[in-house]
């Protein structure tokens, strides 16, 4: 079955999007002294009940290890987290958001809900709806591939 015009404009549109999104809300985080990678992380962390291991956040996240171990040096000379051993496994580190984290999160939160009022402006909820239940089925064709 060809691809029809719209599935290729929806494609590109979703992309489109996507980095526009993320660019602006870089540059909304750009005074926080953060990059994408770093906020990206402790937000995902501050998602967890528990402190997660490095192994659960790297999933959380969808990054490989070496590349979370790099963000979490400088998040950890930051202040903003700590690693403690997991008493049962030797190799395995948990991670924890240092109370100075707590403030940052905060502001990183405040300042993409402030993005998402104004990127939502318009948009009925009923079409969000319809909008996320096509992404859903997108999302579940491609964990099949």
């Amino acid at each position: 079955m060809p691809v029809t015009d719209n599935q290729h404009r929806f494609g590109m549109q979703l992309a489109q999007m996507s980095r526009g999104w993320r660019a602006e809300l870089d540059r909304r985080l750009a005074g926080l002294n953060l990059s994408q990678a770093r906020w990206l992380v402790l937000l995902h962390l501050a998602c967890f009940e528990e402190a997660p291991t490095q192994r659960d956040l790297a999933q959380s996240v969808a990054v490989e290890g070496p590349t979370l171990a790099r963000l979490l040096d400088s998040l950890e000379a930051q202040g903003l987290v700590s690693r403690q051993p997991v008493p049962e496994d030797r190799r395995a580190k948990k991670i924890l958001l240092c109370p100075s984290a707590r403030p940052l999160i905060e502001q990183i939160e405040t300042i993409a809900n402030s993005l998402r009022i104004e990127l939502f402006s318009g948009v009925d909820e009923a079409d969000l709806e319809i909008c996320m239940r096509v992404h859903a089925k997108i999302l579940a064709n491609l964990e099949k591939t």
